[in-house]
């Protein structure tokens, strides 16, 4: 199977990361070239990934800017190192580069947070509450780019179930559990599904009620992955022009703050199992 033509989202970080490292040394590029020995061209395309940058150039580069962040730099080397090809590249052909980083970005987590305030989350959907969602999409996809979504949706999924499952929060609104995209027998079958779900100890589950108190949000959907130290962590919020990564310190510390409120304002896990079944009782 041919490389992929871009690198992804998670070695792209890589490169930002040796460039913040570098800015925070006070270099320019052409100093920290000649330092190592190489070329300003060289520099620039360690610090945009293009061609891979090796565990060992991760540490010599951290050494020369004097990066003192060991953990930083251990996680640093170690994603260089990693040179796994996920289940997520059978769909390089098929689908938008930034669903197989999504899917990348899950499978490498060391915890998920997400929030929805319309929709279910992803990761806790039916198949047919998914292909109820992307037959909606704009533009029109034709059918079998709709599978290929949903076939990719549902995969993404065994990082709730795999022998070491990520642990998971998803924080969701009221209004998404009783929106009744399918009609009455995919919207009951979803909320089963997500009752089932909420038993299962890596998932934390939380509901904010209609009654409930007042939260921020910006009405579209956060998905946040911590990585393997907080400086490495990364959020997606998913718009309708497309998602944006975010990854610069202070929109990272904005975004957990976030979370943090609208898990405040949402009902604990048992109770937030028992308005599913109420909701469900209403069907």
């Amino acid at each position: 199977m041919a490389p992929r033509s871009a690198p992804s989202a998670r070695r792209l970080r890589i490169g930002v990361e040796l460039r913040r490292m570098r800015e925070r040394a006070g270099m320019t590029a052409a100093e920290a070239a000649r330092t190592l020995g190489t070329t300003q061209g060289q520099m620039s395309n360690i610090e945009a990934n293009r061609f891979g940058v090796s565990a060992d150039r991760v540490r010599t580069l951290a050494h020369i800017y004097g990066c003192t962040d060991q953990p930083l730099v251990d996680a640093l080397a170690g994603m260089a190192a990693d040179r796994t090809r996920g289940w997520w590249e059978e769909y390089r052909e098929t689908l938008p580069p930034r669903l197989l980083d999504l899917a990348e970005l899950e499978h490498h987590a060391t915890a998920l947070r997400m929030t929805q305030v319309i929709n279910i989350p992803g990761l806790l959907q039916t198949p047919e509450h998914a292909r109820t969602l992307f037959r909606a999409v704009v533009p029109a996809l034709r059918p079998h780019e709709i599978e290929y979504r949903v076939s990719h949706r549902i995969k993404r999924q065994a990082v709730l179930f795999r022998e070491q499952p990520v642990s998971y929060t998803a924080i969701v609104h009221e209004a998404a559990l009783r929106m009744q995209f399918g009609g009455r027998e995919v919207a009951l079958a979803q909320l089963e599904h997500l009752a089932k779900l909420a038993e299962q100890p890596n998932i934390n589950l939380r509901v904010i009620p209609f009654n409930g108190t007042p939260f921020p949000t910006t009405g579209h959907g956060v998905d946040y992955f911590h990585g393997p130290v907080t400086a490495l962590d990364t959020v997606e919020v998913d718009t309708a022009h497309g998602s944006e990564l975010i990854d610069a310190a202070g929109q990272l510390e904005k975004y957990r703050l976030v979370l943090d409120r609208m898990e405040e304002a949402a009902l604990n896990p048992t109770a937030s199992r028992d308005l599913i079944d109420r909701i469900t009782q209403d069907l």
